[in-house]
């Protein structure tokens, strides 16, 4: 290499000239693929332009890709044997690159695969399906399935519906074969919102693939209606137990339940929280999350203790969640509750794992020793110490309703059943940030784009202004965004929105809002009619003539003229839901299911007939039902439609 008449110092069309980067430089040269050409001509001892088995080696070191002696030798027999694209006997540069590239990702499947497996509390899983069982995993978290199983095991410990599978051993893989027939789901949803499910349309004895099946449907369908995000979600999925997917589904029935009470109009205690200068309206805005913080920070206050910022690293040393038992504690003054002292001493233990277990141990006495062990408090596990915060607040709010204040009440609405629906839809199409409050949570319209892309009306993002919005000038971004939305809504989708402006949706102008999201749903309700239908229009009309066309073919003695009115055995209103369900006898084959059918005379106490059976129905033969639990009665044909 020294010598100046060295062929390999003179630069020709086949030879570079004799650079020798660092390694460094090596790895960063062959990641952008611009020095092929240069490894070769610092590896090619012989100048023949091709690798010989000899400088194999050394182009794997040069390429930050060292391997053992043994391992070239076999990659040296497997190129000249399948890798020679050419059959010309030696290896070109361009066939080692195709065979580097896939050991480099082999490589690094392996040591992601390692970086998972490693992490504490995780465990991973190969892929789920033909297409991903190679090289791909997917991961679960040992902590979240032995809280979910105690949860579910405390739950469901005296129906006896389950159990064939309560308890089930948190330490094994119970919990994912045990959701296997629905029934669990089901059970779990109605925990979470009551009367969901109609109990009588759930399989329960002498369980068939097709019952099974009709369970699966029926809770993936209900648990949709609730307002869960069950997209890429499947009955098989959930048949075969898939973990990730079971963990995931369960987290959001469990978190819906837990978080249901956590809001004013339905909890007027929650008024406490007010702080100076704020009104209702300002409060009803907040998150559970953030209602829960501020519950745990008012207590905090009481016991003159640092507040916390969140559930994870602020509470590792358990001492928060110490005084936060103390504060909640009942005091023995409310007839028939005995008063509960907190033990206070384990705050003087010195290791945390120990302190968080007596922090527990007091929080048992409570009857609140859920999701969380004391490992999960010192790791800061934000889901799970979520999960127990709002345990212990359901369960000990410690507040009471503020009777002096200058509170105005009359502004304390709750939610109506249309406006739970048009919520629980659009979280069950998995949009973020979450919509809590309809309307304060569509104030800045990005939910609304969201919406948009859903029904293939394109946005222009770089017009879309994001969050977090200054303080000053921040309602103006927001503004803007709502006045790009109704500009969507009018040029795009051609909808009809004469006299609503962005202000109005700013503002959370009930009518002119509900005006504008159901219009969104109803377009995403044709689409996917488009959709199944191979792409041909569809309308009212349509829908009308389908209905009464199956119900005709099915020899039913009802038929519809409109969405407002249903005629069966005479006019009778929509609202009886009977003919929904007729219309599905008529959908479905011939099984011997006679559930789908409603007796005759079978009414509620209103003299209206439950559509609770009805909607599960719908929902067991896989369709989705997005009218919530009692909405019948008054429920408007808009909803009826988008059955």
């Amino acid at each position: 290499m020294g010598s100046a008449h060295n062929p390999r110092m003179t630069p020709s069309p086949h030879h570079c000239p004799p650079i020798r980067p660092s390694l460094t430089s090596l790895c960063a040269v062959t990641q952008i693929a611009l020095s092929h050409q240069l490894l070769i001509c610092l590896t090619d001892t012989d100048g023949n332009g091709y690798i010989s088995c000899s400088e194999l080696n050394d182009l794997f070191k040069a390429a930050c890709l060292p391997l053992p002696g043994y391992r070239v030798r076999e990659i040296t027999e497997n190129l000249m044997t399948t890798g020679d694209l050419d059959q010309d006997g030696k290896i070109s540069f361009d066939e080692f690159i195709k065979v580097f590239h896939g050991l480099k990702s082999t490589e690094v499947a392996k040591t992601f695969r390692k970086a998972i497996n490693k992490k504490e509390g995780i465990c991973a899983i190969g892929g789920t399906s033909e297409q991903s069982s190679v090289g791909t995993q997917h991961s679960y978290s040992e902590e979240e399935k032995y809280a979910f199983v105690n949860w579910i095991n405390k739950a469901l410990e005296n129906d006896p519906d389950c159990r064939h599978v309560i308890p089930m051993d948190p330490n094994t893989n119970d919990l994912f074969s045990a959701v296997g027939d629905g029934i669990v789901l089901c059970k779990m949803i109605n925990l979470s919102v009551p009367d969901t499910i109609d109990e009588r349309t759930i399989n329960k004895k002498k369980l068939t693939p097709f019952t099974i099946q009709e369970n699966l449907n029926l809770a993936l369908n209900s648990a949709s209606a609730i307002g869960c995000h069950v997209v890429n979600i499947g009955a098989e999925d959930l048949k075969e137990g898939k973990p990730y997917l079971v963990l995931g589904l369960l987290w959001q029935v469990i978190k819906i339940g837990l978080f249901a009470d956590i809001e004013l109009s339905r909890n007027e205690a929650l008024a406490a929280l007010l702080r100076e200068g704020e009104s209702l309206e300002d409060l009803m805005k907040l998150s559970p999350e953030e209602l829960l913080l501020r519950w745990a920070n008012y207590h905090l206050e009481n016991a003159g203790c640092n507040k916390i910022n969140n559930f994870s690293s602020d509470i590792k040393d358990s001492k928060a969640y110490y005084h936060l038992l103390e504060q909640v504690a009942p005091k023995g003054d409310e007839e028939g509750i005995p008063a509960v002292v907190i033990d206070m001493s384990g705050l003087r233990e010195k290791d945390d794992i120990q302190r968080a277990e007596c922090m527990l141990q007091q929080a048992e006495r409570l009857g609140c020793r859920q999701f969380v062990t004391a490992t999960d408090v010192v790791r800061g596990n934000p889901k799970l110490n979520l999960a127990f915060i709002a345990n212990l607040f359901n369960k000990y709010p410690a507040l009471h309703k503020p009777e002096n204040q200058d509170i105005d009440w009359g502004a304390l609405e709750g939610e109506t059943r249309e406006e739970r629906t048009f919520r629980n839809w659009m979280n069950s199409l998995g949009v973020n940030p979450r919509v809590n409050h309809l309307y304060s949570d569509l104030s800045d319209a990005l939910v609304i784009f969201q919406l948009y892309e859903k029904i293939k009306v394109p946005v222009d993002w770089s017009r879309v202004n994001k969050p977090p919005y200054p303080k000053l000038g921040g309602n103006m971004k927001k503004l803007e965004n709502c006045n790009y939305a109704v500009e969507l809504g009018k040029n795009q989708a051609k909808f009809s929105l004469v006299g609503i402006g962005g202000q109005d949706l700013n503002e959370g102008n009930r009518t002119l809002t509900l005006a504008l999201v159901w219009q969104l749903m109803r377009r995403y309700t044709l689409n996917i009619l488009e959709d199944i239908g191979g792409g041909q229009k569809v309308n009212d009309d349509t829908i009308v003539s389908w209905v009464n066309e199956t119900l005709k073919e099915a020899e039913k003695n009802s038929c519809i003229s409109s969405f407002k009115v249903c005629h069966l055995y005479g006019p009778k209103n929509w609202s009886e839901s009977v003919c929904a369900s007729r219309r599905l006898g008529g959908s479905e084959p011939q099984d011997g299911h006679d559930r789908v059918r409603l007796p005759h005379g079978e009414r509620n106490e209103e003299g209206v007939r439950p559509s609770g059976r009805g909607r599960g129905c719908v929902w067991v033969s896989g369709c989705s039902c997005l009218v919530p639990p009692g909405n019948t009665g008054g429920v408007s044909h808009s909803k009826v439609s988008t059955r």
